[in-house]
């Protein structure tokens, strides 16, 4: 069944044009420059996977894409640019967890809908999230932390890089399903919540992997477990949270590619294609690797499908927590 909010045009256009032989796709060939608006901070790991795979698109289309940042309202902005854009295929946009399945449940009204005003080409990447306290603090594994957090109500305190934040959200999932309550500690961003999390000013927090690992690495924090459905390859050691009795503890962050909704299918389904075999040229998968990012290629279908899933998800924890 369709979703209400998905334009059923655009699904099914698309989808129809994905069975199309490659030189109908080919119908459609940008006149210009493309641009890929990555609505995170220059420099980040987000940038790193927009600036990588707006090269790796480019090789397979007749035109340069240029990215530009487009930073503020935890990702709304930028989207928002986009939506409001051209549906020429010129416009595409980095989405992520922040504006499409966070934004929509907060106090603040959303200038658009994220799942009706946007056409969804492809998941671009999973990235996996891990629990770290203090190398030199009690908790030696995740089942002490939880009894810990058990054992008296608000006991235990967790940072996170902001109010609304995945990091804030995934732990307050977390805190949820071991069935312990704890104090929130925001910050104005995820490295000043690190050092005090080393210095000990709370107790644990869930943030990127790329994010904790050098600290990690380092002795300074300890890894408990890591919030996806696989261990990591860049952690072997440590355990899942489905591992430890927690399986809808998962909280990968990910990035996703989207255009304006009102895209024509011809055109949708070359940036589609073109945006697809970008994912697994050898040299954008090695690039995402040093990151501990996954590329993850999905039809428009699965991409509404895991974005639906995710929105289900994370509603209900927004409310829950009042960001």
């Amino acid at each position: 069944m369709i979703p209400a909010a998905v334009p059923r045009r655009g699904l099914f256009g698309l989808a129809a044009a994905a069975i199309l032989p490659a030189g109908a796709a080919r119908a459609w060939e940008p006149t210009r420059p493309l641009r890929l608006v990555v609505t995170f901070a220059a420099g980040g790991p987000a940038d790193l996977f927009g600036r990588v795979l707006a090269e790796a698109m480019a090789r397979r289309l007749p035109q340069p894409m240029v990215v530009e940042n487009r930073v503020g309202a935890g990702g709304v902005l930028g989207v928002e640019h986009v939506v409001r854009a051209a549906p020429d295929g010129h416009s595409l946009v980095l989405t992520g967890a922040g504006a499409i399945a966070i934004a929509p449940f907060r106090a603040q009204p959303m200038p658009f809908d994220p799942l009706r005003d946007l056409l969804h080409l492809t998941l671009v990447a999973r990235v996996p999230e891990v629990l770290a306290v203090a190398a030199e603090g009690p908790h030696r594994d995740l089942a002490a932390l939880i009894a810990a957090g058990r054992a008296r109500p608000q006991a235990l305190a967790y940072g996170s890089a902001g109010v609304g934040s995945i990091t804030h959200l995934a732990s307050a999932l977390f805190a949820r399903e071991a069935r312990f309550e704890a104090t929130h500690v925001p910050y104005g961003g995820a490295a000043p919540a690190v050092t005090d999390l080393i210095a000990r000013r709370f107790d644990f927090m869930i943030a990127d992997v790329p994010v904790l690992l050098p600290h990690i690495r380092s002795g300074r924090l300890r890894a408990l477990a890591v919030t996806t459905a696989a261990r990591v390859p860049s952690l072997p050691d440590v355990p899942t949270t489905a591992e430890a009795g927690l399986p809808q503890v998962n909280s990968d962050n990910w990035y996703g590619l989207a255009a304006p909704a009102a895209t024509p299918p011809e055109i949708g389904v070359v940036l589609h294609r073109a945006a697809v075999a970008a994912l697994s040229d050898p040299a954008l998968v090695e690039a995402f690797a040093r990151a501990d990012a996954i590329p993850a290629p999905m039809s428009p279908e699965e991409t509404l499908a895991f974005l639906r899933a995710e929105q289900a998800k994370w509603g209900p924890i927004v409310r829950a927590v009042g960001a």
